[in-house]
């Protein structure tokens, strides 16, 4: 059950990111993803040149009039903008929730065809509770699935679901707002009806995981 002390602030912060006409903008990339952009246009991967593009971002003339929450990476919330500003203080102070990514990558299931499974469940309790004293107040976990060959399995489906329910239980006891998403990869050769056929047994299954 969710704490009564935090029901009605989760259920506002969900209204609030899912604000008619507004998006939510993923400013997440990991080190080493962001390092990958940078490359392409001959920036160095530093902390300070992170920080200024993300400052950049989270400054942008009018934004707020359509982004309703940003999605950090760890290291982005504890950093500020050129004026001294936390780049929490500085969305919050534009109305803009944060968000924090806190899986922790991807790892094979061993005896799957290259399926995988998120980490990111122990400790999580605590790195909940501790982004939530810094300002944040709804998550993103990603969980991937792929279509072909005997994909996904039941392994990988019920991998997910399972997880996916307990990142969203942990959250919001810690009153942050989770974001439920198994990403199915759009990669393949499959047909629309083997999308729509396989995205609603995950989702089922990801339903029924968080009910029980």
């Amino acid at each position: 059950m969710v704490q009564s002390s935090y029901k009605e602030e989760l259920i506002a912060t969900a209204q609030k990111i899912c604000a008619r006409g507004k998006g939510i903008l993923a400013a997440d990339e990991s080190t080493g993803t962001i390092g990958k952009r940078f490359d392409a246009i001959q920036v160095e991967n530093t902390e300070d040149n992170r920080r200024a593009y993300r400052e950049l971002l989270f400054t942008a003339p009018s934004i707020e009039e359509n982004i309703s929450g940003v999605i950090m990476y760890e290291e982005t919330v504890d950093q500020s903008a050129a004026s001294g500003q936390n780049f929490v203080e500085l969305l919050s102070s534009r109305g803009i929730m944060t968000g924090i990514k806190l899986d922790k990558g991807i790892v094979p299931i061993m005896g799957t065809n290259g399926e995988t499974a998120t980490q990111g469940l122990d400790g999580l309790d605590g790195r909940a509770a501790a982004f939530y004293a810094k300002g944040c107040r709804f998550a993103k976990w990603r969980a991937v699935l792929k279509i072909g060959e005997g994909m996904p399995s039941m392994i990988s489906i019920q991998e997910t679901a399972h997880t996916l329910a307990r990142y969203g239980s942990i959250c919001q006891n810690n009153g942050l707002v989770p974001i439920i998403e198994p990403e199915i990869l759009s990669d393949g050769s499959h047909d629309i009806e083997t999308c729509a056929r396989v995205s609603e047994l995950v989702f089922r299954r990801v339903m029924e995981a968080m009910l029980d």
